[in-house]
């Protein structure tokens, strides 16, 4: 069998599927007695030896968007709020009426950032716990 280098061994896995190149991974794990993962948990658990709160941060995956103010433009954030989420007019209305209120809970980063961005541009005041 002739020695693929590394380009060849990319191409290769491009065209993989993720559940054909999970598969790929055990195999290769139970082949030479290795654990992928391992460097990966070693470089995670370097950062919290010495950043203390800093790193507690930086592991947050989860975040609630909170309402703390509709501000002056009070329809056009109640219209972000029933596009942000599947509430209808009255309960998105009663929500941006009884800020400050947990708009989203336990959703990843970027869609927290996104929401507060869309909310914040509607003329919200908006915080992310």
């Amino acid at each position: 069998m002739a020695k693929l280098n590394n380009e060849d061994l990319l191409a290769a896995f491009e065209e993989m599927t993720l559940l054909e190149l999970s598969e790929f991974v055990k195999l290769f794990e139970d082949k030479f007695d290795v654990t992928a993962a391992a460097p990966a948990a070693v470089v995670a658990a370097a950062p919290g030896a010495g950043g203390g709160a800093a790193a507690e941060e930086e592991e947050k995956d989860e975040f609630d968007v909170v309402l703390e103010a509709a501000g002056d433009k009070k329809i056009q954030v109640i219209k972000e709020v029933r596009g942000l989420t599947s509430l209808g007019l009255k309960e998105a209305k009663d929500l941006v009426d009884n800020a400050p209120k947990a708009l989203l809970e336990g959703v990843n980063k970027e869609t927290a950032e996104k929401a507060k961005a869309a909310l914040e541009g509607a003329g919200a005041t908006v915080t992310l716990k």
